[in-house]
């Protein structure tokens, strides 16, 4: 079986951090999603805090550290992410965005992408829609349609704001799954294959044949 490879990048940078348990939420949830289709996936977790000064270097020089290149690598080649980063003064923090700003523009096209964040208060639950998805479409990638935002009383508030929290952690995975079977369907298609262009059954002699008898 080819097991589907998940980067989850955090960007918390408290330790223990909200971020990384939302981040864990979400990618656990994605490989149960996963599994209902019958599709074994792994995860890559990657803290941003543990790689700050490898991409200040890599901004300054223009050249990653290799532990940070391993880090870029397991990203780009993945065949998902989950990007989770704590909301600071109304948008992602410096770190994550400077982590995606040392990736090649175009290393995330076409790529499925959760996006989830976190914050003291719910009012900043709109910086998803606002500041990180448009960052991830410059970056030509392709957001799931729900990102998931915890606010502090998601974790330590009642039953019901926990089990809301859950709810969003499903829909968001189930999203994410959802486009990774459909990126895996896609891979299957033989681009060369007529079926592909001219239909199913149809070959260039059905086209010509088709003409002549006009």
């Amino acid at each position: 079986m080819n097991v589907r490879r998940i980067a989850v990048v955090s960007a918390g940078l408290s330790n223990p951090s909200s971020t990384r348990m939302l981040a864990d939420k979400l990618a656990a949830e994605t490989v149960k999603k996963l599994a209902e289709k019958d599709i074994e996936a792994s995860v890559d977790v990657i803290e941003l805090r543990d790689y700050a000064h490898d991409i200040t270097n890599n901004m300054l020089t223009g050249f990653a550290p290799p532990a940070l290149e391993t880090a870029i690598n397991t990203v780009v080649s993945a065949d998902a992410l989950i990007a989770v980063t704590p909301i600071f003064s109304t948008s992602y923090s410096g770190l994550f965005k400077s982590f995606i700003d040392v990736l090649d523009p175009d290393a995330l096209t076409g790529k499925p992408v959760l996006i989830g964040a976190n914050a003291g208060t719910a009012r900043h639950s709109l910086a998803i829609d606002y500041a990180i998805r448009p960052l991830f479409a410059y970056m030509h990638a392709e957001p799931v349609s729900s990102g998931v935002f915890a606010a502090s009383s998601d974790w330590g508030g009642s039953g019901d704001q926990v089990a809301t929290l859950g709810k969003r952690v499903q829909k968001g995975a189930q999203e994410l799954a959802d486009a990774i079977a459909r990126r895996d369907s896609l891979s299957a298609v033989d681009p060369y294959d007529p079926a592909t262009y001219l239909g199913e059954g149809r070959s260039f002699g059905h086209l010509l044949g088709g003409l002549a008898g006009e």
